[in-house]
């Protein structure tokens, strides 16, 4: 299944190894793809700076590991889109131009009404709810 990763979720995967880390080795060795684009990256890169600088290699590394895609400026090319803060629609849109199934992201704010829904043909979901869809067993 191809993931699409919120810059919140490399943010904390690169910040700490903690549950998402572990979450994104598991699916990597499970054979979901995992993707995100220049936008989150960016935004990952320049959050991490701030709050977490150790953390930069680790999120370099973690890229090399994903397929990541530049960034497109186009945000209102999807109707779904609109339903999100202006922020928020490259991120749906750039799933769905990079064909993910699922977009991951621990934004509750602006994403949770979404969890464990459809938008745009793009299944929302936390990291626990996508933990528990895709590896129940563990």
């Amino acid at each position: 299944m191809r993931i699409f990763l919120d810059a919140n979720i490399l943010f904390s995967a690169a910040k700490s190894d903690g549950a998402v880390r572990r979450l994104l080795e598991l699916l990597i060795a499970e054979g979901h793809v995992l993707c995100a684009d220049g936008y989150v990256a960016e935004e990952a890169r320049r959050n991490l700076a701030a709050k977490g600088p150790a953390g930069l290699t680790v999120l370099a590394a973690l890229l090399d590991r994903l397929e990541v895609a530049p960034a497109q400026a186009d945000p209102d090319s999807m109707a779904a889109a609109q339903a999100l803060p202006e922020k928020d629609r490259p991120v749906l849109v750039a799933a769905a131009r990079l064909k993910c199934a699922v977009l991951v992201t621990g934004d509750r704010t602006h994403f949770g009404a979404f969890y464990g829904g459809l938008l745009g043909g793009v299944a929302i979901h936390s990291p626990r709810s996508l933990a528990e869809l895709l590896l129940p067993s563990r």
